[in-house]
């Protein structure tokens, strides 16, 4: 049977609950179906979901929605109504808005993409509806086992977020989710841009289709207003070519550059500011962290937040998980920052930063590449650590399937020969980063990219604890 002329299902949705079916929940894995479950069959690289359906069907659920008609659902006499659509991950997501109450709606929703500054400029959004007496819901890299949940689970943290009192929503969208279309059916009241860098080309297949994926998010299907970053290239171009004569739906772009600010002062710990006549002060390090408040503070005032009100917001955020974190060494002299990057650009402006801060002080790096994911950007990553840092320490990240030393080879293979850093590859990351720490003296920066907040290590046959910041804390308690 073909898709019936309401390909979204909403419809179709809408007349199966006319007629006394119960849909309390949405899910696309049949494990997790439960009494009232509407089950979602989506296509995937290694299974396909309309294979599940009857066991979906044995577990409670209500409802199917599929991509053609099934047969053989005939269970004890009892057969379930189908939802039978185009593409079951296109209509996925409006569905399950739907079957929700459409969280986002209820809520001031921000999603903000972009290859690097996602969860910085999440939290610190996040912390200003804060301070405007707006609880506020994070979804993002932090809060969860992927960036952007699939649009089951996204939308009912969304209804969980509502029904707990939250009146904002700041989530990080990944170009896994808009090209997977997981943020289909929410309505943001702003979307925000940062970067665009060399970042998951495994999935994507090429730069030009992984920009294609982020600037999705930024037409009037998902929002009304676009914060978007012109200093970078692929900002410029979105700000330039966004959508705003669609019939019946307006498309309002805000630009935010370096150039709106002056006056600016970054350490380890924190960055200052002069923006609109005020002056700003985050308690947060890192340069590329002046975009990031800037990003937040631009949006909040577009959304009707109160200047002061918002420079209180970024004021107190004082840290981000794994984001420029600062591990101080003490009597010692020797600082010690970790931080999520992992992508080319990620890490140049890691090092970047850190160099203004190292001073007359050695830069020293530690870093690898992850197993598994885009392998086209590790011998830039090699490329980019060479160029930055006095002394590098290549290592394993989380080599999940792949042979780690095959791993670091591949780093390697961006060396300039004739660089003037110090290269020294240690497999175990454990000592990677006690060798980095015992070679700093007073003064130095030890930079340790790659893992951030994270607090395990995956390899091909186990998954361990490991935290950046705990060894880090160990190895400097025992520094000379």
């Amino acid at each position: 049977m073909m898709p019936s002329s309401d390909v979204t299902g909403l419809a179709q949705l809408s007349a199966i609950v006319e007629q006394g079916t119960v849909i309390g929940s949405v899910v696309h894995d049949s494990r997790q179906v439960v009494p009232g479950s509407l089950y979602a069959c989506l296509r995937g690289e290694q299974f396909d979901g309309h294979t599940f359906a009857a066991d979906a069907v044995r577990c409670g659920a209500t409802a199917v929605l599929a991509d053609h008609q099934l047969d053989g659902w005939v269970d004890q006499g009892v057969a379930v109504p189908q939802i039978v659509v185009d593409d079951t991950r296109l209509r996925l997501g409006p569905i399950a808005a739907e079957v929700a109450g459409h969280p986002s709606r209820a809520l001031a929703t921000v999603g903000i993409t972009g290859t690097n500054g996602k969860t910085t400029t999440a939290a610190l959004m996040a912390s200003i509806f804060e301070a405007a007496g707006r609880p506020c819901g994070v979804v993002g890299t932090l809060h969860g086992t992927r960036t952007t949940p699939e649009a089951p689970e996204l939308q009912t943290l969304l209804r969980d977020f509502v029904d707990t009192g939250c009146t904002a929503a700041v989530l990080e969208v990944s170009s896994h989710a808009l090209a997977m279309h997981r943020v289909d059916g929410t309505e943001f009241d702003a979307v925000v841009f940062t970067n665009l860098g060399h970042d998951h080309l495994d999935l994507h297949g090429s730069h030009e289709e992984y920009f294609r994926a982020k600037a999705r998010l930024f037409t009037p299907s998902f929002s009304s207003l676009g914060v978007i970053n012109v200093d970078d290239p692929h900002g410029r171009l979105i700000a330039d070519t966004a959508p705003s004569d669609v019939v019946g739906s307006e498309f309002r772009v805000v630009e935010y550059s370096l150039a709106d600010i002056s006056d600016v002062a970054v350490t380890a710990t924190s960055h200052v500011y002069t923006w609109r006549g005020r002056r700003v002060e985050v308690p947060m390090g890192g340069d590329f962290n002046v975009a990031n408040s800037l990003a937040a503070l631009t949006t909040a005032v577009e959304l009707g937040i109160d200047v002061d009100v918002a420079l209180a917001g970024v004021s107190s955020l004082a840290t981000v998980p794994g984001r420029f974190e600062v591990i101080e060494a003490g009597a010692h002299g020797v600082t010690v920052i970790v931080d999520y990057a992992h992508t080319p650009d990620g890490l140049e402006r890691l090092l970047e930063a850190a160099r203004a801060v190292a001073g007359d002080g050695s830069l020293i790096v530690v870093f690898g590449c992850g197993g598994d994911r885009d392998r086209a950007k590790r011998p830039e990553m090699g490329a980019v650590g060479f160029r930055g840092a006095d002394r590098v320490v290549i290592t394993s990240d989380n080599p999940r399937s792949e042979p780690p030393q095959a791993i670091i080879d591949e780093i390697l293979g961006g060396i300039d020969k004739g660089a003037h850093a110090d290269v020294r590859t240690i497999l175990d990351r454990r000592e990677a980063i006690g060798e980095a720490i015992a070679s700093a003296t007073t003064g130095d920066l030890v930079v340790i990219a790659g893992k951030g907040h994270e607090t395990m290590q995956e390899f091909a046959d186990r998954t361990v604890e490991f935290d950046d910041r705990a060894v880090a804390r160990e190895f400097l308690g025992a520094h000379p």
